[in-house]
């Protein structure tokens, strides 16, 4: 390690345990454990987590009012903004979802009227969906709300810091996308 690195890790680990949110709490905790121990890495990857998984707690109201999940709707998104027919195969891609979470979302999806699977005319073992016309109408239907809820959600910060933490996020999504897709297969 570096004497950059190292101040780089104090100045984070300083920052962290002033925020008093949940991660600076585990922190703290693990510093009393371990002393010499660098956290840095867990107040950026903790702090990830929990958004996450406060974000995926809320459910994206627009959507529930919809009857969608969020991995619903990123199915019918991905459809909508490709603007073409899309394969189960490309879908799971699209949308980082295993292959049988798409088949079954894709049954429930079909099954309401929103997507419409078509046999290939070469490959019998091969599905194109589409949006029906009900599903595209949603799509576009909820986006603009869905959007205004994930701004309220970001509110709390400013439209710079908003701006500095969508570069950030994704610089290291560049990084674990190179890193660490070849993984997923």
């Amino acid at each position: 390690m570096t004497a950059a690195d190292g101040g780089r890790s104090a100045r984070t680990a300083a920052a962290g345990e002033d925020r008093g949110d949940t991660v600076a709490g585990v922190v703290r905790q693990w510093r009393a454990v371990h002393p010499g121990l660098d956290t840095g890495p867990m107040e950026i990857i903790g702090r990830i987590n929990r958004c996450a998984a406060l974000l995926q707690q809320a459910e994206d109201a627009p959507l529930r009012r919809a009857g969608l999940s969020r991995a619903e709707f990123d199915l019918l998104g991905a459809l909508r903004r490709t603007g073409h027919e899309l394969t189960p195969g490309e879908l799971a891609r699209e949308t980082f979802s295993s292959g049988a979470a798409v088949t079954k979302r894709l049954k429930q999806l079909t099954e309401r009227g929103l997507v419409e699977r078509r046999g290939d005319t070469r490959d019998r073992r091969v599905a194109h969906v589409h949006l029906t016309d009900a599903g595209r109408d949603l799509v576009d239907g909820i986006l603009p709300a869905q959007l205004a809820y994930e701004s309220a959600v970001l509110s709390g910060l400013t439209a710079s810091r908003q701006t500095d933490l969508a570069a950030v996020l994704g610089d290291l999504l560049v990084q674990l996308e190179g890193r660490l897709g070849g993984l997923r297969g």
